[in-house]
């Protein structure tokens, strides 16, 4: 068998191969070792040899085609055999390997041939990049064995999200980059990126990484960073899950000129002359979200029953970028629900009403808020009013 045989059935094999090793044998062998050391792993798991059949699952059926040319390539026998410990390559009579080389088309029809005598229709197809993808996403998946210690992150996730603190954003090709510790959406499972490599070259001198990705089901994966970018773009509904530490969320003096604003978090106090405001009146507050102008919000004050029909004082405000006003001010209205303040005032009509932004909450308790919203800890907080703290849940 010449070398380019060798090279060529090294490729058809390389969907199969881990990252490529390094030591003394050429890169051609170690990608045939890896294709034959994938089908021995099957072996083991399943008790058999893979087999040919309509009723057998697509890569069952592509690791038989493939153990059928491994067994008749003499210099492929030849490098396998110390490694066959579980006697693939003898399962078969040894047929002679013609002399004239192989290229990728000719090999493709004989799978092609192979499949029509099997009436395997769908092995026409398993040199598709699709299927390829299919192969090493899938098959790569594994329990995770530590997953009690990723739980949690996926709770806090799915709470920031209902929340607002996190986004939901498409994937572009402009915008496929992968991070230590971030979230995407991938055919429809939440994807951790637990873990990143050390920078691999691979055959066509590019430079990529083996990564430890965890599933929200359970599973983990050692995918190949460029094969996760390639599985966004197989998947139109691909997601990433933007943290609110990388820039979706900006408060106080970290605001930056090119960020886009999206409001403010203002908190007031009451200059109310009611009882219960003047004596309570450096507990008392007011949390809301605004896209304009605090001032211009709060100028009619004396006017409106939101504002307990009195003049009111700004005590800290808190710029937003970013991030959908609405949510961001029922997560602070929700947080300190238990603090409430109940009390009933009459409008300029004489009406009673009770209004229901106002809170019985220290102003640095709120600042506290802020910076675990920030943070993306406060998923993990509640609001104790006998303490007037916030406790960790």
């Amino acid at each position: 068998m010449r070398n380019s045989d060798l090279n060529e059935l090294a490729d058809e094999l390389a969907e199969f191969a881990p990252a490529e090793k390094t030591g003394g044998r050429p890169a051609s062998e170690e990608r045939v070792i890896a294709g034959f050391e994938e089908i021995q792993r099957f072996v083991e798991k399943h008790g058999r040899s893979p087999q040919h059949g309509e009723d057998r699952d697509i890569f069952e059926r592509l690791y038989a085609v493939r153990l059928d040319r491994l067994r008749s390539l003499p210099d492929c026998r030849a490098l396998l055999l110390p490694l066959d410990h579980q006697n693939l390559l003898s399962d078969a009579p040894f047929v002679a390997e013609p002399s004239a080389a192989y290229n990728v088309d000719q090999l493709a029809a004989e799978l092609s041939a192979e499949a029509e005598a099997d009436d395997i229709t769908v092995l026409r197809h398993v040199r598709t990049s699709a299927d390829k993808r299919v192969a090493e996403e899938v098959a790569d998946r594994k329990p995770c064995t530590e997953f009690a210690e990723f739980q949690p992150f996926f709770k806090r996730v799915t709470n920031e999200i209902k929340t607002g603190l996190r986004q939901s954003h498409p994937i572009t090709a402009s915008n496929r980059s992968i991070e230590l510790g971030d979230f995407f959406v991938l055919n429809g499972v939440t994807v951790y990126v637990a873990e990143v490599g050390e920078p691999l070259k691979t055959t066509a001198g590019e430079v990529d990484r083996r990564l430890r990705l965890v599933f929200a089901n359970g599973t983990e994966s050692n995918l190949l960073l460029r094969s996760l970018q390639r599985a966004f773009y197989d998947d139109p509904a691909a997601r990433r899950l933007a943290s609110p530490t990388t820039g979706q969320l900006t408060f106080g003096d970290e605001f930056e000129a090119d960020d886009v604003e999206s409001g403010t978090i203002y908190v007031i106090r009451s200059l109310s002359d009611h009882p219960y405001v003047v004596k309570h009146h450096e507990l008392i507050h007011k949390i809301g979200v605004t896209g304009g102008r605090v001032q211009s919000r709060i100028s009619n004050a004396e006017n409106e029953a939101t504002y307990l029909l009195a003049k009111v004082e700004v005590v800290a405000t808190y710029m937003l970028a970013g991030i959908n006003r609405t949510r961001m001010e029922k997560l602070f209205h929700k947080l300190f629900a238990d603090a409430r303040l109940s009390i009933t005032i009459k409008d300029r009509f004489g009406r009673p009403i009770q209004p229901e932004e106002w809170f019985l909450v220290p102003l640095f308790v709120i600042d506290e808020a802020v910076a675990r919203i920030k943070d993306g800890t406060i998923t993990d907080y509640i609001y104790d009013p006998r303490a007037a703290k916030l406790v960790r849940t």
